[in-house]
């Protein structure tokens, strides 16, 4: 237990500091560059994989709180209510990444192009549906979430050394992770199908390039790698978040929390933002020309 916490650690150090200076490469994007839609979608979900970083599991700020003796039954429910929230948020916004991604690779004869000029628009929105949307639907942690009691196992279930999840009625139960598994199928099967699209998309492009060799294919190069890497990061993070589901769900169910079980859903559900920073720092061109930039300036001041 103690080398996977450490890995554990690990792997949320190094999580947040990417996401951290993506969230300031993405913000000085937005507010001193002309940014694309794109940058907006990339800094939200960059903000939300640090505040995941921050209450996933408590690792963060109840071990920390619970070390000076002032973890209370309001920092359990805020912890896990939030980190709920940015779950929730993770595949919302990941969905809309991926779709996004699909309308702009779009051929202009295809139905999803006459939307090209209307996403920064549609993207707002779905900002503000998605927080709303989220911030209702997890509200249930608040209610069911507090501070470990000496009570017996049997009424609570210990998540964490200073927090637990309380008993809750079969039915209540059963409705919210039914509810659950519907919305994140639903997502998922729309970012399988908006995958699947651009699969093909790149695929017919490929063809038309053997026969075409111009500079039209130059200039569709950065979109194609662009669209590789959202269908890497889109990929990956379905795969891990089922399984942080299937973990989850399975572990409510049986109201059972075994510790290296917990250690290992924490580690799986640290996996896609950690990832997901590290791919797109290694893949955008902005960000290795302002790392020249930045090494070239500190040459000529030292």
């Amino acid at each position: 237990m103690f080398s996977l916490n450490n890995i554990l650690y690990f792997q949320a150090g190094l999580g947040a500091m990417a996401n951290i200076f993506l969230l300031f490469f993405y913000t000085m994007i937005i507010l001193c560059h002309r940014s694309k839609p794109m940058d907006l979608i990339s800094c939200q979900l960059t903000l939300i994989h640090i505040m995941m970083f921050l209450t996933g599991g408590n690792v963060w700020l109840t071990d920390l709180l619970g070390s000076l003796n002032i973890v209370n039954d309001f920092i359990c429910k805020a912890t896990a209510y939030i980190n709920r929230v940015m779950r929730g948020l993770s595949i919302c916004i990941t969905c809309l990444l991926s779709v996004f991604q699909a309308v702009m690779i779009s051929p202009n004869t295809s139905l999803l192009a006459k939307f090209k000029y209307k996403l920064k628009k549609y993207m707002i929105y779905s900002f503000f549906y998605f927080w709303s949307f989220n911030l209702s639907f997890s509200i249930n942690h608040i209610i069911y979430t507090g501070a470990y009691t000496n009570m017996s196992e049997t009424n609570q279930l210990k998540v964490t050394k200073y927090c637990s999840v309380f008993p809750m009625n079969y039915i209540i139960r059963g409705l919210i992770l039914t509810m659950t598994t519907l919305r994140d199928v639903f997502l998922v099967g729309v970012m399988l199908i908006t995958s699947t699209y651009m699969v093909i998309i790149l695929f017919r492009h490929q063809r038309q390039c053997k026969h075409l060799h111009s500079i039209s294919h130059l200039r569709a190069s950065p979109e194609k790698r662009a669209t590789q890497t959202i269908l890497l990061l889109v990929v990956f993070f379905v795969v891990m978040y089922w399984v942080d589901f299937i973990i989850s769900s399975s572990s409510v169910l049986l109201w059972m929390y075994d510790p290296v079980i917990l250690t290992v859903q924490k580690f799986v559900m640290n996996a896609s933002p950690t990832i997901t920073p590290l791919v797109q720092i290694s893949s955008d061109k902005r960000i290795s020309m302002m790392l020249k930039y930045m090494q070239k300036l500190c040459h000529q001041v030292f």
